[in-house]
């Protein structure tokens, strides 16, 4: 059985004068590290943050963003967490967040622009100190709630012309141009896609099929299916397009998942990558380099997002009047050429 601290009393809820006493410091201490974490050095907070643990002390968020006009919390929306694509993007904008004394809130959109409007709708309530949303296309209700509420707003992996506030990604359209060139390149004149139904890689297809126009021996073949994007989703898209005679000599994928599934059913029918079959995928997993044959595909900085995303939002929670000059970063993307295609 666990035992509070001396000096805890026992009866009652632990209080933040109870957590002070532990740490050996003020309570206005403890409540600077709790509240601004950016005011106090790092081994007071790591003081301070034993001393909660040991007493099991439960801040008063509710109180604190009153006092504060702050939440603390940070409102992150993605489509999907069914494939890792965003996993070093969240990564490393939950670590800078946590670092700088920020929670995060998840919620997931399905890449419906209606879930996000509902989730928005949820969130706000809540008050959070920034959100970050995927991609640039949202409802117009969305659009004009978030006017109005004028919270610090991140819009991430993608490019616009008119983004809410502050952006940063990389352009869905100049990746498909990219692939095209590649392809073309190499040789490949009959290429065919497998994809989802997500906005952001449908606009890299129509890219990619409008800088192959007139340049291949027949026009591309595509299978679009419905979201998210898995390894079965993979190998269906595959079976279509060889059931159509349409696989052509390289296939295409929206995502590296995508990808890796084609490969599975070209091997369970006998065909050979890149002998028989080329194939391309798009994020540049952790698992692209370790298939067989190694996964060509286009690489994307996720972390790097993360990290630009973190430091734009704590700026402008700190510096509000920043947001005359808000941020708008290309992270770019490199094409990965290995085996596979």
């Amino acid at each position: 059985m666990s035992r509070r601290p001396a000096g805890i009393r026992s009866s009652t809820a632990p209080t933040l004068i109870d957590v002070a006493r532990v740490a050996g410091v003020s309570p206005i201490t403890v409540s600077r590290a709790l509240g601004r974490p950016e005011v106090v050095t790092d081994a007071t907070r790591k003081r301070v943050l034993e001393a909660v643990r040991a007493t099991g002390y439960v801040p008063n968020l509710a109180a604190g963003s009153l006092a504060s006009s702050r939440s603390r919390l940070v409102a992150i929306f993605l489509p999907t967490i069914a494939n890792s694509i965003f996993a070093d993007t969240v990564q490393a904008l939950t670590d800078h967040l946590a670092a700088a004394g920020y929670q995060t809130l998840l919620g997931l959109t399905g890449y419906r622009p209606e879930q996000e409007e509902a989730l928005l709708e949820a969130v706000l309530g809540r008050r959070p100190d920034g959100i970050v949303l995927t991609g640039t296309e949202h409802t117009q209700a969305s659009r004009e709630r978030l006017a109005r509420v004028g919270i610090p707003l991140v819009e991430a992996w993608d490019l616009c012309e008119r983004p809410l506030d502050m952006l940063v990604g990389f352009s869905h359209e100049a990746v498909g141009q990219a692939v095209a060139t590649y392809l073309l390149g190499k040789g490949y004149r009959r290429v065919s896609v497998v994809g989802i139904d997500d906005p952001r890689g449908l606009r890299r297809y129509r890219s990619l099929v409008a800088a192959l126009e007139g340049r291949l021996e027949a026009p591309v073949s595509a299978q679009l299916l419905p979201a998210p994007a898995t390894l079965a989703v993979g190998r269906e898209g595959l079976a279509r397009l060889l059931q159509a005679g349409a696989a052509g000599e390289v296939v295409v994928c929206s995502s590296d998942t995508l990808a890796q599934g084609v490969m599975a059913e070209a091997a369970s029918r006998g065909l050979r990558v890149p002998e028989d079959l080329a194939v391309m995928g798009f994020g540049d997993l952790s698992s692209a380099a370790h298939t067989h044959p190694p996964l060509s595909t286009v690489r994307v900085d996720g972390a790097r997002i993360g990290r630009a995303i973190a430091e734009a939002l704590l700026a402008r929670i700190a510096e509000p009047a920043s947001g005359s000059q808000p941020l708008r970063l290309d992270v770019g993307f490199e094409l990965i050429e290995r085996s596979s295609a």
